[in-house]
């Protein structure tokens, strides 16, 4: 859904930026609405940290322009200093200053402000995280959970209109990491803060935001809802980004991909009789003791802890199914029936 106007804290409208021969965005354009938490997500090299960069004015458009709150800071016509932009950043690896204690680290980026109100300020985001247990200290005194929350007040300290956050978490232990997220991200949508947050990360991108922006060589593939992208993804690259998918050869033909494993209902903007990959999620298929539509034979087997992954051999298939399943089955030589759930399948042209 598209902001409206009123509502909208940041617009990107046909950015792009090269650096030598390499297009690192190409024609991006992206609405942001205020209070809204977007995941920015892609493979190494896909654009996300170099549109962190421009929106934070470290770098500078090649072409487009970029506006806050209705105004513009970055176009190739025009630039507004980071300082101007109000806009606060945390980085990967936090960057706080290891010759500052933590309070001194907050009072930086206030350093604009009148002393005493500098001082409240302080107080107040120290008091918001919940961090006055650590503000005497100094980073080399700390674990990377309460450096992440000194980043973010520091980043929040000067109030800024939008909060960037370049991999925030991914430097905390997975226990740790998925425990400091929630509670930042629960803290910044209390405040209400506009955020975009770039991850590598697939399940904290659908977890995290209101939105998911899925890019790709430069390009935003799709952008909504974090069920929009898993659910209905537009593209295998955007279905394969998300979910491990079973891939299986058919023919499009009368609204059906017909395969060595079944007809299945799919509409496709192709000819009759084109070729098409039917994509199918390894949870979307049970295991029917020796009913089922499919036979298969169970080759390995891998525990997962709550599930197991088997590798089903199935006559007609190159590469076995990939299945989860609660069932615990030895490989060997019986058959198993298997049966394909309805809505656990997509299916695309063939490439």
């Amino acid at each position: 859904m598209t902001p409206h106007a009123k509502d909208r804290t940041l617009e990107l409208h046909n950015v792009s930026r090269s650096f030598g021969a390499t297009v690192a965005l190409d024609d991006v354009s992206l609405t942001i609405a205020s209070g809204e938490i977007i995941c920015l997500v892609g493979q190494s090299g896909c654009g996300k940290s170099t549109l962190l960069r421009m929106i934070a004015g470290v770098d500078v458009v090649d072409g487009g322009r970029i506006l806050l709150n209705g105004g513009e800071v970055s176009s190739p016509s025009r630039f507004v200093e980071p300082e101007d932009r109000k806009i606060g950043f945390v980085f990967q690896d936090y960057a706080l200053f290891p010759h500052l204690s933590v309070e001194q680290n907050i009072l930086f980026g206030l350093k604009r402000r009148p002393k005493q109100e500098a001082l409240a300020r302080m107080a107040d985001v120290i008091a918001h995280i919940g961090i006055e247990h650590l503000k005497g200290r100094y980073p080399h005194m700390l674990s990377g959970g309460e450096q992440q929350r000194v980043a973010l007040a520091r980043a929040l300290a000067p109030q800024p209109d939008i909060l960037l956050m370049d991999e925030p978490f991914s430097n905390l232990d997975r226990g740790l990491r998925e425990k400091v997220r929630d509670e930042t991200l629960s803290l910044l949508k209390g405040l209400g803060t506009t955020v975009i947050m770039v991850t590598h990360d697939p399940e904290e991108a659908l977890s995290a935001g209101d939105r998911v922006v899925l890019m790709k060589s430069g390009r935003i593939v799709q952008a909504g809802s974090g069920y929009d992208l898993h659910d209905r993804p537009v593209s295998p690259y955007a279905a394969e980004f998300f979910c491990a998918f079973n891939k299986v050869p058919g023919i499009y033909r009368n609204g059906y991909v017909e395969t060595t494993i079944g007809r299945f209902a799919q509409t496709l903007d192709v000819d009759e009789g084109s070729p098409a990959t039917l994509y199918i999620r390894p949870q979307g298929i049970s295991v029917a003791g020796d009913a089922g539509d499919i036979s298969g034979r169970v080759d390995s087997r891998i525990f997962l802890g709550e599930v197991e992954q088997l590798a089903v051999a199935v006559d007609g298939l190159e590469q076995p199914l990939q299945v989860r399943t609660m069932c615990r089955l030895e490989p060997g030589t019986q058959r198993v029936g298997l049966t394909v759930l309805p809505g656990s399948w997509l299916a695309f042209p063939a490439a």
